[in-house]
């Protein structure tokens, strides 16, 4: 059978331009159909959906608030825990005051030259140690105590376990210098000595610190027993006439 196309090229290029646009709008309008339900559905979503979900969250939160207001004494809970989170802060600021007594151990002079302690107060903000006593043999005694502090060091091994020594005192200062007598009767040298203690000696991050003499290697009795300025002391003391 023999066909014959009697239609003009030019035509077919219309037809089929014109079948191209139709699929280009049908493509379009479809593309945009879709569109339109995807932003319907966000919408949707958007204001109904997130309303919905925000009201539930507000009815949750009302709901378990109520529930901790009728917990009773919540506040005082609340300032607990608040505090047991600090703990482990606190415990490595804290300061062992009781060391205080082992100093004192270590650089009380033995007899004749042993001093007497009436009253003893840690200053922590000025980080001072102020020593009230007295000496019933005098200012021998008073003098080999305060050269006693002056020599003493604190003692500790760092992380390294390296051996750390570090002066006790600092700005040592004597005040209050007066005789007076003791409960017995016995005339006895009335003073107090305060000086800047080291930080090391209280710290809870030192364990075990010792406490030691050094006193450019000379430490024996006879040297701690001969008062620096002996003469100046007694100038200065007016009862030392007697």
């Amino acid at each position: 059978m023999i066909e014959i196309n009697l239609v003009p090229d030019v035509k077919q290029e219309l037809i089929a331009a014109r079948r191209i646009r139709a699929a280009v709008i049908s493509g379009t309008i479809i593309a945009t159909i879709v569109a339109g339900g995807v932003v319907a559905a966000l919408s949707a979503y958007v204001f109904g959906g997130q309303a919905i979900r925000h009201a539930i969250a507000d009815e949750a939160i009302k709901s378990e608030g109520a529930k901790l207001a009728s917990v009773e004494d919540l506040s005082k809970i609340l300032t607990i825990q608040n505090q047991l989170t600090k703990l482990n802060a606190l415990n490595e600021e804290k300061k062992i005051d009781s060391r205080v007594f082992d100093v004192l151990s270590a650089i009380i002079p033995p007899t004749p030259n042993n001093i007497q302690v009436s009253n003893l107060l840690v200053d922590a903000e000025l980080g001072t140690l102020t020593i009230e006593g007295q000496a019933p043999s005098g200012y021998v005694a008073l003098e080999t105590f305060k050269k006693t502090i002056s020599a003493a060091n604190v003692r500790y091994k760092d992380d390294a376990e390296q051996q750390i020594d570090v002066p006790l005192a600092s700005d040592i200062s004597t005040t209050s210098v007066s005789y007076g007598e003791d409960s017995n009767g016995a005339k006895v040298l009335r003073f107090t000595i305060t000086f800047l203690y080291a930080e090391e000696l209280f710290s809870s991050k030192i364990a075990s610190p010792t406490f030691v003499l050094v006193n450019g290697g000379n430490v024996t009795d006879s040297y701690l027993g001969i008062p620096k300025s002996i003469f100046a002391d007694r100038a200065t003391d007016p009862e030392e006439s007697e």
